[in-house]
C-alpha cells in the first residue's frame, strides 16, 4: 500500500488491501452498493476517507450503522416510510423522523445530529439551482450527497368549509394566516408566490407563527385560522382545502457515508413499497418516479 498512501482514490486491488480482505469479497461489497465506490471507465475506483467512514461505522457491530435520524421539513409519505421501516426492523435498528423545517434541518446535519435531511426550496422548475444554493452554504457540505424523494403538489391549505379559489382572493381579504419560521420551505414557497402575484408577505396580516407545516394543518383544522402554504398531501392528511400554487422537489441531503449504509438503502426501498405508494395515492399530489436520484451539489 505504500504507493497508493497518499492517494485520495484506491484500485481495487489496492482498497482490498487497505481492507484486508480479497478482491473477490471486494467487488461483491462494491456492486451491492455495501461499501463506498465509484465506477470510473469501467473501473471500480474506491474512496479512501470514505472506506475509513465505512470502516468506522462496522466497529462494534455497526456503532453508526444501525441508527439513522431523519430530520428536517416534515411530509407524510416520508414520515410513513419512516415508521414502517421501524416497526419492520424493531429492536435491530433506531430509525426515527424528527419532522421540524427546511434550514432548521440542515443545521442539525451540520452539526452531525441527524443522519439525513428532508428539504425542499423553492418551485421545481429551479430546483437544481435553489437546492445546490441552500446546501453549499452548509458546513460540512462538501461530505454530503442529495438524493430525490419526490415531486409533490405545494400551494394554501384551508381551514374545512373555507371555499377560495385563489392566492389573490386571500390576500385581498383579511384571512387569518399560519406562518411556519423563516428558513421553512414552506414559508419561502409562499413568499415567492406571494410577490409573483404583486403582493408582500408582510400582506399576510399578523399571523400566527408555528413550528412546521404539521402544526400549520392542526391549527387549520382546529379552526384556529384560515390558511397556511403546505403541501396537497399534507392538507389531506388533515382533512383541510387546497389551493394549488404548483409543484415542488422534496430532497434528502445526506453524508456520502449514510448512502452507503444498508439502513439507509432500505428506506429507500420502503418508500417504493406497495403499502407506501397506496398511501401516497390515497392524499394525492406525489410523483414518485425521481425517487432515489442522486443529484449534484456545485456552487
Amino acid at each position: 500500500m505504500s504507493d497508493a498512501a497518499d492517494r485520495p482514490h484506491l484500485t481495487a486491488r489496492q482498497a482490498a488491501a487497505y481492507l484486508q480482505i480479497n478482491e473477490k469479497k471486494l467487488y461483491e461489497l462494491a456492486n451491492a452498493r455495501e461499501v463506498p465506490a465509484a465506477r470510473v471507465g469501467g473501473k471500480w475506483l474506491f474512496p479512501r476517507v470514505l472506506l475509513d467512514q465505512w470502516l468506522m461505522e462496522q466497529a462494534h457491530g455497526g456503532l453508526f450503522a444501525d441508527r439513522l435520524l431523519v430530520g428536517g421539513a416534515a411530509d407524510p409519505i416520508l414520515e410513513a416510510a419512516v415508521l414502517a421501516l421501524s416497526d419492520a426492523l424493531g429492536d435491530d435498528a433506531l430509525v426515527g423522523c424528527l419532522a421540524g423545517n427546511s434550514a432548521a434541518g440542515l443545521a442539525q446535519l451540520s452539526a452531525r445530529r441527524l443522519d439525513a435531511c428532508a428539504f425542499h426550496w423553492g418551485p421545481a422548475e429551479a430546483s437544481a439551482r435553489q437546492q445546490s444554493a441552500l446546501l453549499v452554504r452548509q458546513r460540512h457540505h462538501e461530505e454530503w450527497t442529495c438524493v430525490r424523494l419526490a415531486w409533490r403538489d405545494v400551494g394554501v391549505m384551508l381551514r374545512p368549509g373555507l371555499d377560495v379559489a385563489d392566492l389573490q382572493t386571500l390576500l385581498a381579504y383579511d384571512y387569518r394566516w399560519v406562518l411556519q419560521p423563516p428558513g421553512s420551505g414552506s414559508r419561502y414557497g409562499l413568499q415567492l408566490a406571494v410577490e409573483a402575484a404583486g403582493f408582500r408577505l408582510e400582506d399576510c396580516g399578523e399571523p400566527l407563527a408555528v413550528r412546521s407545516t404539521r402544526s400549520a394543518a392542526t391549527a387549520l383544522a382546529r379552526g384556529l385560522a384560515d390558511c397556511s402554504p403546505g403541501p396537497r398531501g399534507t392538507a389531506a392528511e388533515h382533512g383541510l382545502g387546497f389551493v394549488p400554487l404548483g409543484v415542488e422537489s422534496l430532497d434528502l441531503a445526506l453524508p456520502r457515508a449514510v448512502f452507503f449504509r444498508q439502513l439507509f438503502q432500505h428506506l429507500l426501498e420502503t418508500v417504493a413499497s406497495a403499502p407506501i405508494l397506496r398511501v401516497a395515492g390515497a392524499l394525492g399530489g406525489y410523483d414518485l418516479s425521481p425517487l432515489g436520484r442522486v443529484l449534484p451539489i456545485t456552487p
